[in-house]
């Protein structure tokens, strides 16, 4: 299982939201470049990328400091954040992102979804964001009435890389992952499956490292590498079985 280091963009920084509210972010690095770098030297295999203001906005908004990030890498990159057409989704490939992540047009249009997956095999990658078990979109600002698993289930044979799957209630909380959710959704698919959301200690690793068996493939971990509460190396060590 692969552990995943986030950077957050708002405004060319790299931040951190409690639960998505964009008023309640903290700012920990003014570039976000160099900070890519510290994870991809403490041993990160993948990067994910937000791009916050795109996701409320619905188009890119920090290209600039996308383009640093994948300039400064030499591990491969992934972003999500107001990503709603081929266009942008060739774009951000031809920048150098080896994985783009739908989140909103997966509900909304996901025809899209089918026909990036035979464009860029390979290359898409589904965000289902569940606040109480359904769809929220728009950088979380709209809670929908389509459950999580629902939709997961209607992208089977479409060709998605992965699922990343994030409470909302637990993202920035410190409080770990919902492992019932999580494990459930794995279950119910066949398309692989990435933990998001309250990633916070070692035992959450741990845990869901015993998920790997029916389909959680990696955890993507935030607030909690940046405040020191959990150690990047020890963490990746851990989900390798290793530690």
């Amino acid at each position: 299982m692969l552990v995943i280091p986030a950077i957050d963009l708002k405004e060319g920084r790299c931040v951190r939201l409690e639960q998505g509210l964009m008023d309640k972010d903290t700012v920990y690095n003014d570039d976000p470049a160099a900070q890519a770098r510290i994870w991809q030297e403490q041993g990160a295999e993948l990067l994910h990328i937000v791009d916050l203001d795109g996701a409320f906005a619905g188009v890119p908004k920090n290209r600039a400091a996308i383009q640093a990030i994948v300039s400064a890498l030499e591990i491969p990159a992934q972003i999500g954040g107001g990503i709603r057409d081929l266009p942008t989704i060739e774009g951000y490939l031809q920048l150098g992102i080896k994985r783009v992540i739908l989140g909103t047009v997966a509900k909304e249009n996901p025809a899209l979804v089918k026909e990036a997956c035979r464009l860029f095999p390979g290359a898409i990658v589904v965000g289902i964001d569940a606040k109480e078990g359904f769809v929220a979109v728009r950088g979380w600002a709209e809670v929908t009435r389509k459950k999580a698993d629902e939709l997961a289930k209607e992208l089977e044979g479409y060709g998605v890389e992965a699922i990343i799957y994030t409470d909302i209630a637990r993202d920035g909380m410190m409080q770990g992952p919902n492992l019932q959710t999580t494990g459930d959704l794995a279950r119910a698919i066949r398309i692989p499956v990435i933990a998001s959301g309250g990633v916070s200690r070692l035992e959450d690793i741990r845990n869901l490292a015993r998920l790997e068996a029916d389909g959680v493939v990696g955890a993507i971990t935030g607030k909690a590498i940046y405040s020191g509460a959990l150690d990047l190396r020890e963490a990746i060590r851990v989900a390798r079985g290793l530690a």
